[in-house]
């Protein structure tokens, strides 16, 4: 037989080998959850009962969805607006 054969027989068995034994190990109790099922249960409640788009229900939401986004915008068109104004009157430019 050729020796590429015996290395990949080898091969194959020491991955069939290795594999089971890193088998992982199940506990029969489940992980116990990040927070309380009641607080869970109590801002479910919460956010189904506020009546405002999916977009603003949370704490910090109006600062992703309203000023980080205006704060581009503004910051964009001043430097668009600067911009024009130094190419209409010929400054800031490299020699």
């Amino acid at each position: 037989h050729s020796p590429s054969f015996v290395k990949s027989s080898a091969l194959s068995r020491t991955s069939v080998a290795y594999s089971a034994s890193m088998a992982p190990s199940y506990s029969p109790e489940p992980e116990p959850p990040f927070r309380p099922r009641e607080k869970i249960v109590k801002m479910q409640r919460y956010f189904q009962s506020v009546h405002r788009p999916t977009y603003f229900k949370g704490r910090y939401d109006v600062i992703t969805s309203v000023a980080i986004p205006l704060a581009l915008a503004a910051s964009s068109m001043f430097l668009v607006g600067r911009g024009i104004y130094n190419m209409s009157h010929g400054i800031g430019r490299k020699e």
